[in-house]
Order: C-alpha cells, then structure tokens, then sequence
C-alpha cells in the first residue's frame, strides 16, 4: 500500500477559518502568559522579587484528585508546562521525554508504545497486557498501548507522579502516573495560529478558536497538522521512512448551568498515516534477492547501522490509526463540598505492519503486522469536601473495554526453505521440487508465494473500584493523608489460532496432484509437501493448536492503601514520608495460547522535601525510594521457540527491587534569567528471575541506567524590535544500560565490535524565540538535537535464530525548523 505526503496546502485549508479570525477579532490578552514584549524600564536584568519567587511553585495540579499547588503535593512529581512543549517543538511525549528524568516514553511506533518510569515498564503492546504506567487524558483512563500516544493538542500541562499511584489513579499505575491536563473554554476570545517549517520536507500547523458564546457558554476549537517527508530512505525503492503524517481535532464546550453547575463536552479526533518503524539490517548482503543470509549471523561481521544501507521490502507495510473520543464532565458544588461525574467513550482502529527481517531478500522476507480495534467506557462519580480537620475525596468508578487484536506473520514460501535448511537441517524441499518440475519442462513453481499465519485475541474487560483519600490537619504543620482504593477486575480473553493461508501455493499443489505428478515425485519430496500443507510458525507444536478456539476467564480483587506524613517546618519548607501500593491487574500474552499471568503489585517507601527559598529566588526538591516490585511481567525474546518455527515474544514475570534519589531545582536570580535542573539516581535488579533463555538473572541488574538529569536555562532580551527575544538551551543525559546474562539476546547491550548498544545518550536542543510587544506575532529558530548525536536503540533478534537477519532501530538525526505565530 503506497501512501503520499498530503501536500501543505491541504492542511492550510483545514487551518483557515482559525487563522482568518486573527485579522478579524480584536486583541485580547492571556491571562496565563504574560506579555513577553512588556518593558521593565530599560533595566534587563532587574532582580527578581521574593514576591515573584513564589512563583516558581505556582503551578496548581491535580496530582491528588484536588486542586493544589505543586509544592504543597507530598508526592514526588515533575510538571511539563506547555512552554516547555512549545520550546521543545515536541508533537508528543515520546519527543521530549529524555527531558523527564526517570521517565522513557519510546514512541517510534506510536500505535504501540512504551513507557516506563523509575525502571519499570511493560513492554508487551498485546490486548491482553495493560502497561504498569498509567497515562490520564483530563482524568480518563488510555486503557490500550494503541491510544496511549496521541499528539498534543491544546495542552495546559502534564504531570508526571513518580511511584505507584494505586490509590489515587487506580490500577495498571503502579509505576506510576502520566496526567495529561487539556485546556477548557474560558471567557475570553482567543485565536492563534502556528506555522513549522523545516527539515526534511518538516510542515506542520495547528491552529485554535475560543469562542464565548453567552454569559454561560463557551466553545474551544482547536486543530493540528504534522507533516515531514522522513529522514532515511530505501536504499533499493527510494520509500521514505521516519515520516510524520498525522491530523488532529478537538471541540471543548463548556455550559454554566447555574452558579454551582459545570457541564463540560469535548470531543477528540487524530488520524496517523505514514510508514512503520524502519528495520535497518546488520548483515552485509549482495544485491542478489535470492542469495541466503549467512546462518548462523556473525555479529563480528555486523554493519554499523547508523551508516549502513535501508533495505525493507514488507508489503502494505504502514502505520495506521484513526482515534476519537468523547468525554462529559458534570461538577455540581454544594454548601458542603461537590459532585463530579466523567462519562468517557473512546474508540479507535490501529494498524502496524513492518519489516522483520531488515532485508529486500525474498528468500528471508518476514514481515508481522498488529491490527487492533477498541472500545471502551468509562464512568467515574467523585465527592470532595474540606472541613477544618480534613480535605476528603470519596468515588466510584466503572470501566468497559472490549478489544479484538490480530497478530499476523507473513513469510514467503522462498523463506519457508530457509527456515527449514537452517532450523530443521532439511535443505531447500520446495525450491528443490521447483529445480526438478523444471527440469522437466513443466510448468509449476511453489516459489515466490505469500503464506499468511494469524492469531486472532478478543479480549472483555470490566473494572470496578471504590476509593477514599483524606488529608488529616492534624495541626497548623502536620498533615496525615490516609486513603485506600479496592478494585475488581474481571477479564474474558480468547485465543483463535487461524490455519495457515497460502492461495497459490496450494493452487500449485493441487495442480500437480490433478495432472498426476505429484504421485511421481519422491518419498522425501511428498513429505515435504505434506509438512508444508499446514502451519509452520504458530503450530500445535508451538503450542498453538489451530483452528481452535481457547477461552479463558479470570477475576482479581486487590485492596491500595497509602499513608503519607508531611510536616512544614516554614511556610517554604515541607518534608514529608510515604508508604505506598501499586496495582497492575494480570492478563494474557496474546500469541501464547492458554497463557495467564497474575497481576503485579509493587510496595514503595518513599522520603522527600520540598523546598523555597524566596530570597534566592530558588526552589530545591527530592525525594528518597526505595520499592519491591511483584511479579513484573515482561515480554522478552524466547530463543527455544525457534525450532518449532519464528521465535517469539513471550511475556515472562519476574520479582524486582530498586532504591534511588530524584533532586529538582529552579533558580531565577533575575527577571530575565532563569535555570532549571532535574537529576535521577536508581539501582534497579532483580530478586528473583529465570530469563526464557534459561539464564538466572536473580541479583543481576534489570538493565535501567543509574543516571539521569536534564536542565536547561532561558535569557530574556526586552525591547529587541519593539518586542522581547528569549534565547532557550536545553540538555538531557541518559546513562548507558546495565547489561545482565540475559541482555545481548534481548539486544539492549553489546552485541558486535562494529557499534554500541545501550550507551549513554545525550541531546542538546536550542532556540531563538521574538515575540511582538503583547505577543501578538512571533517568530522563533529551533534546532532539536543540536550536536547530532545518534544512537543504537536496540537490536532485534526475532529473525537471527531462523533466517541470520538480526536488525537494529537508530534514533533520529539533527532536526530544526522556523516557527512562525500569530494571535490575538
């Protein structure tokens, strides 16, 4: 399936009417952002006051399910303002994330990614798996991987809660929390609009109307075109890859009903069309398509793949997703607190099928290909009140999903026969039988054919929960929180393992039993043939009976308690300690048939101190963890399957510990400068763990770096071009993996002298922003990874055990752009 760039124009088009707005509409300013072009009488680098210093911590949150500001929250979190998004030029999380210490959010494959916060993630991106990090949309749950990732899209900010948030988020957060805060319609008319250029054909626009429509009514349009033309090409097809091709929508209306009701209405659209993950090979190849890899792989021989050629030849190969959703937020205040409701639907269709084998050989050709349809409900009523003993919070909450996942391999029958010289030690039956048929002048081939294996999961699941949460004053400075959650899960999962499909193939099997042939052929070329008349991948030998359909049916109940002390020792100075339970409900791996996995939980221990010292214009916060984790379930390589056809992934548990350090700071010592700094220190390994390989990895490390941070700093020119010009420079650092027994077969270490897997990484992003007096027009440079630096992300070794093809994925390189704006 080919697909074209949509050309700029189209996306002007649908920015339009958002943009003619800005000539017509009279200026108005932003309560939240000040005028950057404002004057201070001359004077640069006036000091900044005690006053404005409190402003460092300003931000109110939600982390709590209470409106507080952030250093009054006894709970280790880093906040991500929409400045800094738009500083970073960033689309999405998985774009900025290395600015989040502790946080890796991997989105080369935006229909299935990864998060992972303070070592623990959940890598499997099948129905029956739920990720242990749980991401909120305006306090909704994005139940499946598929529609985790969506680009941002009028966003007021993100929280970011370190540790497991069991009792105030729910299940499936026990790593941890992502709160993604939408903007809702104000009083105010606002129009913007935004322009990208840059390169690697990079264009993008979004735009954004809001509207009051009456004393008690408001609409909030707002809408985004991402576009880039890819930044690494097929070497053999010319096919870009690393391409952006991505729309989104989203209507916010708000309705005072009267003065103590708030009905609020949104509805969010994306559609995602471009190319899936490039697989760059590692084994040198000629030209010749028909010519075997090397078996077994040599990694001494490996190319370097951040220099070595593109060759993916995965037919229909795309990246697909169409995503919508609706929310209504009902609040209702009363003399003694309030009553919200959140009604959310959303549903979505993915689709990602890629290259598996880093190849255009068809004598190796493996592709996979994941298709996914989802659809849930949610329902959430929640009471809050404040007496002068407690601030309390009380709900329930019901969740409804059903998701229907297939996960397809596709090989050709040319690949068949390496498979089977290289696994089973057979030669090459079917292009031997072709050679003979040949030879005889007849006219059949069982080359060059598709062949099609299936898994098909439907999966029906329910949660409920019941939780409370209560800050006790016990007096002026010492607070208590108390609060516990119970949840019920209720899973329904199936497994359809689909006979094999390969048409033509069978058509010339046929053939040849019909003209008689077949009978003529010889013992060992019949039985060939007869092996090859059924599954060769996903076989009962596997254990993956075919054409039967497995059920299973499970229920899990967990009670999350937390208790958290906190004292202010100033009215800048609050410390606090916390215990802590996370939650992940069990599930299923969706290619291994009959398999169940219980759920996890993790226990964590949790000091920390926040900080502000107004004089010095400078906020100081960390935090001290230790946890155990529970039953870690992980989807890693499983190199014993490879004889009963493709290895596959298969979802292994396994207990794991981790002890570390998170420290932050903001310092302004004057009104034009300002620095920031986020630093992470964790020892993560396991207890207790028996890689699939068979390797005993108890006591070894999980492979999480021990270091992390990022910082950056922002100097503010006034009265440059009757206007202000901010310089901004931002720089992340990532340690190198911690290698364990089992990390060259999973690819995440050393694997060959030709390059570095798992090093440390680095990114430096800079910009040069002017913005018009009151900041109605503004211009900006940017320049993301200034310095180039390109790393190695992982290696595959799905391909290397059957057809020698290991490949590996590679971060993006130096990207910059010019930004242009307008607003009223």
């Amino acid at each position: 399936m080919s697909m074209r760039p949509r050309p700029l124009t189209v996306g002007l088009r649908r920015l339009l009417p958002g943009i003619a707005l800005l000539a017509m509409a009279p200026s108005v300013a932003l309560a939240d952002e000040p005028a950057a072009g404002r004057q201070s009488d001359g004077n640069t680098t006036q000091a900044a006051s005690p006053a404005k210093a409190k402003l460092l911590g300003n931000i109110t949150v939600t982390a709590q399910s209470r409106s507080q500001e952030m250093q009054s929250v006894p709970i280790p979190l880093q906040i991500v303002t929409a400045k800094q998004v738009d500083t970073l030029a960033a689309t999405d999380l998985s774009k900025m994330s290395l600015f989040v210490p502790g946080l890796v959010v991997g989105g080369d494959q935006p229909t299935q990614p990864r998060y992972e916060l303070r070592g623990i993630s959940t890598d499997d991106f099948g129905v029956g798996t739920d990720s242990a990090v749980g991401v909120y949309i305006d306090g909704v749950y994005a139940a499946r991987s598929g529609g985790a990732l969506l680009a941002f899209n009028d966003i007021a900010r993100i929280e970011v809660l370190k540790g497991p948030q069991g009792t105030l988020f729910g299940r499936n957060a026990a790593a941890g929390a992502i709160s993604i805060i939408t903007n809702e319609p104000s009083d105010r008319l606002e129009a913007k609009a935004r322009l990208r250029f840059g390169n690697y054909g990079k264009r993008y626009a979004d735009a954004l109307l809001n509207l009051p429509l009456n004393r008690d009514m408001a609409l909030r349009v707002s809408v985004l075109d991402n576009q880039s033309d890819g930044w690494i090409k097929d070497a053999a097809t010319g096919r870009h890859y690393g391409k952006d091709d991505d729309w989104g929508s989203r209507i916010a209306w708000r309705w005072n009903l009267d003065k103590d009701t708030r009905v609020l209405l949104s509805w969010d659209h994306e559609r995602l069309n471009q190319p899936p993950q490039p697989a760059i090979g590692l084994v040198p190849l000629s030209n010749d398509p028909n010519q075997r890899p090397p078996f077994p792989a040599d990694p001494s021989t490996y190319l370097d793949p951040l220099h070595a050629p593109l060759y993916n030849d995965a037919v229909g190969a795309a990246e697909t997703r169409r995503f919508d959703g609706a929310t209504l937020n009902i609040d209702h205040a009363f003399g003694w607190g309030s009553l919200t409701s959140i009604t959310a639907w959303r549903h979505f269709n993915t689709l990602n099928l890629g290259d598996y084998d880093g190849t255009n050989h068809i004598v190796s050709y493996l592709d996979t290909a994941n298709v996914e349809r989802n659809t849930s409900w949610y329902q959430e009523f929640k009471l809050a009140g404040t007496t002068d003993l407690t601030d309390w919070v009380a709900g329930v909450s019901y969740y409804d999903e059903d998701a229907h996942q297939t996960s397809q391999t596709n090989v050709t029958t040319d690949s068949l026969d390496t498979l089977a010289q290289n696994v089973m030690g057979v030669g090459t039956p079917l292009a031997d039988i072709s050679a003979a048929l040949a030879s005889f002048g007849l006219p059949y081939t069982l080359l060059g054919d598709p062949w099609h294996e299936a898994i098909d999961n439907v999966g029906h699941f329910k949660a409920y929960a019941a939780y409370g949460d209560v800050i006790w004053h016990l007096d002026d400075r010492l607070d208590l929180t108390t609060g516990i959650r119970y949840t019920h899960d209720q899973k329904q999962f199936s497994w359809y393992n689909r006979p094999r499909s390969a048409p033509q193939f069978d058509a010339t099997v046929q053939a040849l039993n019909d003209a008689g042939v077949l009978a003529m052929l010889p013992p060992e070329a019949q039985m060939a043939l007869a092996a090859f008349g059924g599954n060769v991948i996903f076989t009962d030998a596997s254990g993956a009976p075919v054409g039967v359909l497995v059920q299973r049916r499970d229920s899990w109940q967990d009670l999350s308690p937390r208790a958290v002390l906190s004292y202010k020792f100033t009215p800048d100075v609050m410390g606090y300690v916390s215990v802590t339970k996370g939650y992940k409900a069990g599930g299923y791996n969706s290619v291994q048939i009959g398999s169940r996995f219980a759920p996890e939980k993790v226990i964590n221990y949790e000091a920390g101190i926040k900080t502000l010292f107004p004089e010095q214009n400078l906020l100081l916060n960390a935090s001290a963890y230790a946890y155990r984790y529970d039953n870690r379930q992980a989807l890693t390589l499983d190199p014993n399957s490879a004889g009963t056809g493709v290895p596959r992934y298969l979802v292994s548990s396994t207990d794991q510990q981790a002890k570390g350090l998170e420290v932050e700071a903001q310092w302004q010592p004057v009104e034009a400068f300002r620095a920031h700094f986020n630093g992470t220190y964790i020892d993560a390994t396991y207890r207790h763990a028996t890689a699939a390989s068979g390797a005993d990895l108890s006591g070894q490390p999980t492979g999480e770096p021990k270091y992390a941070f990022a910082g950056g700093m922002s100097y503010t020119w006034q009265g440059v071009a009757n206007g202000a010009l901010t310089f901004d420079l931002s720089h992340a650092y990532r340690g190198k993996s911690r290698c364990n027994r089992d990390s060259q077969l999973q690819g995440t270490c050393q694997i060959s002298p030709n390059f570095t897997v798992g090093a440390a990484q680095q990114r430096t992003d800079a910009r040069l922003d002017w913005q018009s007096s009151g900041g109605r027009w503004g211009v900006a440079f940017y320049v993301n990874n200034l310095f180039d630096k390109r790393y190695v992300t992982g290696v595959s070794n799905i391909s290397s055990s059957v057809f020698g093809t290991p490949y590996a994925s590679v971060t993006p390189p130096r990207m910059w752009g010019v930004e242009l704006r307008a607003r009223l």
